[in-house]
């Protein structure tokens, strides 16, 4: 059941690390804590952690059954474990929407890497609207986000053609402890500053009355994004998982990291942010025009520190889009690589000139060039939404029926349970989830996304 010429992850640490680096992402900053704060703090959270309970993390493990067992690329693992090829179109569908997404992502991803450089050399320093004329001015450039976006798409190639231990493994295992240490380090230098405490408590203060069936939808949405679910990136992942991992176990301690670092930046960004008497907002404009501007007041008697808080930043969101381009990346380029039978560079390049294509356009499209636009949204919108929106719910809601219910039951046991060698407590619990639950909340997702619940 299991191709054991693969390569496979070197460590479990190694796994934990490269896997939560594909979940945690820019997301993590610009959504969840603007939506603990908004809908009732630690009741919000509280409600987040049950859905990622009960909807995240047997949605994981459903993906790494499929990958593990199959220990193929995305679109083959599913006509080997159902022998029909119709169901293979789920990691065809994955394979296809990791591209598209990669693809304008890595726009915002170049953003952060050119606000980087412009932090280091100052370029960030001017009142709000300087810092919103900048945001404007950089964005609608035809050449100069297109470039980065590029440049970023390049970093990522470079780390996804080094193969999962030299590449994708060795990265993760330097990227997100800085990523963490970066975290705490502004976590503690924002929650110091006047009037913080202002901030944790709107993150934190707990008040149920918020919490209504909307939120509790947009609770579940989030989870759901927030651990890229229906992307086959786990699935893929996991397609390098070695026999004794505990793919439960690995389960939650990837939704915690993931959780823990998303509730980290909202102690990063609502200290600060109160400390100056700016409301934070959510999105991209949070990342480079709101912060800059808190970030510059909120240090101002201290410059210096203002000027290492910024670089630091930029420096966490670059990586923090980083772990989840390589995962992007690595669904397309383990498909070229194994279907086409090209070298796992050659596969890696191919994805690399495809998604740069994508980039240029979707850059272009937020303004340079207007008219690439469908039903009055930009190109770079419109990707978002029809993989946000349809793509990765029907690709997980299918993945949970697969499961669930088509594939033998033996597998799933074998699978959950290391062949035997551990207990299969929860078993019954997690087959329940797969079954009933996660189809129902992804159906949930889905109609709520379009206005129908």
């Amino acid at each position: 059941m299991h191709n054991n010429d693969r390569a496979n992850f070197g460590s479990r640490l190694g796994i934990i690390l490269a896997t939560a680096g594909s979940a945690v992402g820019l997301g993590n900053v610009w959504r969840f804590p603007y939506m603990a704060g908004h809908d009732g703090g630690a009741a919000f959270i509280l409600l987040y952690l049950a859905c990622v309970l009960f909807l995240g993390i047997p949605g994981m493990i459903s993906e790494f059954i499929v990958g593990r067992n199959s220990a193929t690329n995305a679109a083959r693992a599913y006509i080997k474990l159902s022998h029909s090829r119709p169901w293979g179109l789920i990691g065809y569908m994955g394979v296809f929407t990791g591209m598209i997404i990669l693809g304008f992502y890595a726009v915002v991803a170049g953003w952060c890497l050119q606000y980087f450089f412009a932090s280091i050399l100052e370029h960030l320093q001017g009142d709000k609207d300087y810092i919103m004329n900048y945001f404007a001015t950089f964005s609608s450039s035809p050449f100069k986000p297109a470039a980065w976006a590029v440049a970023f798409l390049f970093i990522t190639h470079y780390i996804a053609s080094h193969g999962i231990r030299d590449g994708i493994e060795r990265a993760s295992k330097v990227m997100m402890p800085t990523l963490f240490v970066l975290l705490i380090i502004i976590v503690v230098a924002s929650c110091t500053l006047p009037g913080a405490a202002e901030g944790v408590e709107f993150l934190f203060k707990p008040d149920f009355t918020k919490i209504t069936p909307n939120v509790f939808l947009d609770a579940l949405g989030q989870a759901f994004f927030s651990l890229s679910l229906g992307s086959a990136c786990l699935c893929t992942y996991a397609s390098y998982f070695n026999r004794q991992t505990n793919l439960g176990k690995s389960a939650v301690q990837v939704a915690l990291i993931d959780t823990m670092i998303a509730v980290l930046a909202g102690l990063m960004i609502f200290p600060a942010a109160f400390s100056v008497g700016v409301s934070p907002d959510s999105g991209p404009s949070l990342i480079f025009i709101t912060l800059p501007n808190v970030f510059q007041q909120a240090f101002s008697g201290m410059p210096t520190l203002g000027y290492v808080i910024s670089v630091m930043f930029y420096a966490l969101m670059a990586l923090a889009a980083l772990t989840s381009t390589i995962s992007m990346h690595e669904i397309a380029t383990a498909f070229f690589h194994e279907e086409l039978n090209l070298s796992r560079r050659g596969g890696s390049l191919i994805v690399t000139a495809i998604c740069c294509v994508i980039a240029v356009l979707c850059s272009l499209s937020v303004g340079a060039v207007s008219g690439l636009s469908f039903f009055g949204k930009s190109l770079m919108d419109s990707l978002d939404f029809i993989t946000a929106q349809i793509f990765l719910p029907l690709g997980s809601f299918l993945t949970c029926l697969f499961v669930g219910w088509h594939i033998p039951k033996r597998i799933t046991v074998y699978e959950f349970t290391n062949h035997g060698t551990l207990k299969g407590t929860f078993f019954k619990v997690y087959l329940f989830a797969v079954r009933y639950v996660c189809p129902a909340a992804i159906a949930a997702i889905f109609l709520h996304q379009f206005g129908i619940l």
